[in-house]
């Protein structure tokens, strides 16, 4: 019979309907008590629970077990312990102490949520007490926190560790990178006064081309099809802009154009460039060790580069006296080389470039550094990170040769900006020069000078 409820020592067995209702109330506790968090149990407990849990990890089992896996394990442990010291944890506060310690453990600490989340592109840490990221272009504040600045102290030496470098009071600044390449730089006390400081540069896991450019509107797609050409004619290109401008994500782009068939070698100081050729040889300076000794900065790798039979030179970034050393890869043969470079105008970088010059040859006049920029670089590209959050190509200029003592220039590409939208996004068109470039004759070699022509006349149109 289908109503019929037996009974069970004088207690009858409720209804399905019956349960539900009285176990609602209870559900609904339940979720209360679980997003309540941890509020309600003294942080002397937490500490204590997980202590105990560290101490009685096996570092050897820890090592062998994959992450998912020792969360389930660590959780158990706290619960374990839990009982034993007679702690109310519920079932959220035990599974967040278990995330928080395996991502201590085998991660980066309160980092790892903001590091998985794709939104995010710059994580800026000013001590253990506030985290500021940047999405969209916009810079707010993380609702994380570390336990002290020990807890952050430790995560910056594994960091620094992990691509075997240090950070402490003797050597308190270090740039560095995580596993995925993004940069990391760390300042620690007593140059930090707020406890160690460190800033995170992520990098997208999707692979940015010119097509994804174009479609975050950081340039026509007029512009991209000449910086295409550029590239294929291997053109000597300089990247400039400010910090967090784009720089090596346009590299990136621009590279993903070189013939599969080239050897390209990277100089840089923190590995980051994310090239997608099969022959690419990878270098990275290393500092010095305790003793002082033992340093390679850019200069030394710029100049074993050259012996490395490479087709292509690609420096990361230009910051000092590797500046001669790169003009000179760029006019010994070295065509289709490219580097990064701080500077506010494409005019500017060429200024900067000779003052890192002469920073490294006090005796080089500056005519016959003038005389080797024009012999060594083609196209500069600025890039400028504007006040909606946007990135944006500003110009695209030749160096065209001298006059007099002066490098003259001709600006193919000029961002005209125009207004705002109702969303806060600027907007604008490039203005553009389709006077006959001065390396015409290198696409005409490659038989591109017809796609050049092309792509400036669809720029106009």
């Amino acid at each position: 019979m289908s109503g019929f409820v037996t009974p069970t020592f004088g207690r009858r067995t409720k209804l399905p309907s019956e349960q539900a209702l009285e176990a609602a109330p209870a559900q609904r506790a339940a979720l209360r008590e679980e997003a309540a968090g941890t509020a309600n149990v003294p942080a002397e407990a937490i500490a204590e629970v997980r202590a105990q849990c560290l101490a009685r990890l096996e570092p050897a089992a820890i090592a062998a077990m994959p992450p998912e896996r020792l969360a389930g394990e660590v959780e158990k442990l706290i619960a374990e312990i839990a009982t034993e010291r007679r702690i109310q944890l519920n079932g959220r506060e035990q599974r967040n102490l278990a995330g928080e310690l395996v991502h201590d453990i085998v991660g980066l600490g309160p980092l790892e949520p903001l590091l998985e989340d794709d939104t995010i592109s710059d994580i800026m840490v000013n001590g253990p007490n506030r985290t500021f990221v940047e999405r969209g272009g916009k810079v707010v504040q993380a609702n994380i926190r570390f336990r002290d600045a020990t807890h952050l102290a430790n995560i910056c030496q594994r960091i620094a560790a992990a691509i075997g470098r240090r950070i402490d009071e003797s050597s308190p600044m270090v740039d560095a990178r995580l596993k995925d390449g993004s940069r990391v730089n760390i300042v620690f006390p007593p140059l930090a006064l707020d406890g160690p400081y460190m800033s995170i540069r992520k990098f997208g896991r999707k692979v940015i081309d010119f097509a994804k450019l174009v479609e975050y509107k950081a340039l026509t797609l007029q512009v991209a099809r000449a910086l295409e050409v550029a590239s294929r004619a291997r053109l000597n290109i300089i990247i400039s802009g400010g910090t967090g401008s784009g720089k090596t994500t346009l590299m990136n782009a621009l590279s993903r154009l070189i013939d599969p068939g080239e050897r390209v070698v990277t100089v840089e100081d923190a590995a980051e460039l994310q090239l997608q050729q099969p022959h690419v040889v990878r270098l990275e300076t290393r500092p010095a060790s305790l003793e002082g000794r033992g340093e390679i900065n850019q200069r030394d790798l710029v100049r074993n580069a050259l012996r490395m039979r490479p087709d292509r030179i690609i420096i990361g970034e230009v910051r000092g006296g590797e500046a001669f050393d790169m003009l000179q890869a760029m006019n010994t043969g070295h065509d289709g080389s490219m580097s990064t470079i701080h500077a506010n105008t494409t005019r500017d970088a060429l200024t900067r470039i000779e003052n890192m010059v002469q920073m490294g040859h006090m005796g080089l006049p500056s005519a016959a550094i003038r005389t080797q920029i024009v012999g060594a670089v083609d196209l500069i590209v600025q890039v400028e990170r504007h006040r909606d959050g946007g990135r944006r190509i500003t110009q695209v200029s030749e160096v065209c040769g001298m006059e007099g003592d002066v490098i003259t220039m001709n600006d193919i590409f000029q961002f005209e900006m125009l207004g705002e939208g109702h969303d806060g996004k600027i907007f604008g068109r490039y203005e553009v020069n389709r006077t006959p470039p001065s390396f015409r004759a290198r696409l005409a070699y490659f038989g591109l000078e017809r796609a050049w022509q092309a792509a400036l006349e669809d720029t106009a149109s």
